[in-house]
């Protein structure tokens, strides 16, 4: 089910969030997600926290910019204020983001909530004596998560057993397993192939050949995409970050790439498609029919979910 290093098997990740049981560790399990690209939380000097949308505009005649995309993602805001970073939003605020409807600020989690930095000390070793090397001290942080929190995996191919030990994160602490039914939020796609739009948002990291888009598109962001075509007329991209990681199998580094964050918002306009041909997109993911990273998809990057636009 696993494969080899050069042929991955059947079994791949399809999503992966942040969970919590609530603050008080002891509450229904609740999925947590990137606040999406398109909300800005800002707070105010009583210390309230509002979210604002981003809306596709034209921008006016005169108005020149970087972006490619005929509209850009605009904020509408009374007065000026800083945004609030290290929020998440809970699950039932996103299937009210997916529905176009604005979250409550209840549904908003603060990392604070969720875990701690821990400050580790550490030692630089001699190769050749296998013993602490002179004036080597290094200190690092380590993420340790709050009582109640952990993470909701879901996959294909052969599961894990119910309370299976894995390794799990760069040190290789021990995590248990628990099975869970958990149901994938997302519109319904029978109405997105009827009104001919849509957004889609990154669930987990995009690695993309065109850089921050997730397909090919002309000049005027038309697509034709595993069945799909439509035209990208906006996009709200957070500053990319780069994964790498460590190849156990080749006992190396993994190329560092460029990706697209998880919460990058996309909307699409002159969507012609089935709900047949979305809901197999949604199982692929996006990446292209062939010729792809078979690892990293095996590893649960270019996921995301349908929205309604």
């Amino acid at each position: 089910s696993i494969g080899n290093r050069d042929a991955p098997g059947d079994f791949r990740v399809t999503g992966f969030q942040l969970a919590w049981h609530g603050p008080e560790g002891e509450g229904a399990l609740e999925r947590l997600y990137p606040l999406p690209a398109d909300l800005v939380a800002t707070r105010d000097e009583k210390g309230e926290i509002t979210l604002h949308p981003l809306s596709p505009t034209q921008p006016v005649e005169g108005i020149e910019s970087s972006g490619v995309t005929v509209l850009l993602p605009v904020m509408s805001q009374a007065e000026r204020a800083k945004p609030v970073a290290g929020l998440w939003l809970t699950e039932g605020g996103m299937r009210a983001w997916l529905a176009s409807e604005l979250p409550d600020t209840g549904h908003l989690v603060e990392s604070g909530q969720l875990w701690r930095l821990d400050e580790r000390v550490g030692i630089g070793m001699d190769r050749d004596t296998r013993r602490a090397d002179d004036g080597k001290l290094f200190t690092m942080q380590a993420v340790a998560l709050r009582r109640g929190v952990g993470f909701v995996a879901t996959v294909e191919g052969d599961g894990l057993a119910d309370g299976t030990l894995v390794r799990l994160g760069g040190d290789g602490r021990g995590a248990v397993v628990r099975n869970i039914e958990a149901a994938d939020p997302g519109a319904d796609l029978e109405t997105l192939s009827g009104v001919g739009r849509c957004r889609i948002v990154l669930s987990t990291p995009g690695i993309f050949s065109s850089g921050w888009r997730p397909f090919d598109c002309d000049a005027e962001g038309r697509f034709d995409f595993m069945g799909v075509r439509g035209r990208l007329v906006c996009a709200a991209v957070p500053r990319a970050e780069v994964v790498s990681g460590w190849d156990l199998a080749r006992w190396q580094p993994k190329p560092a790439q460029r990706t697209a964050p998880a919460g990058s918002v996309y909307w699409i306009e002159d969507l012609e498609t089935t709900p047949d041909a979305l809901r197999r997109l949604a199982r692929h993911g996006l990446w292209p029919e062939s010729g792809y990273d078979a690892q990293r998809r095996a590893e649960g990057f270019n996921r995301f979910i349908f929205a309604t636009y």
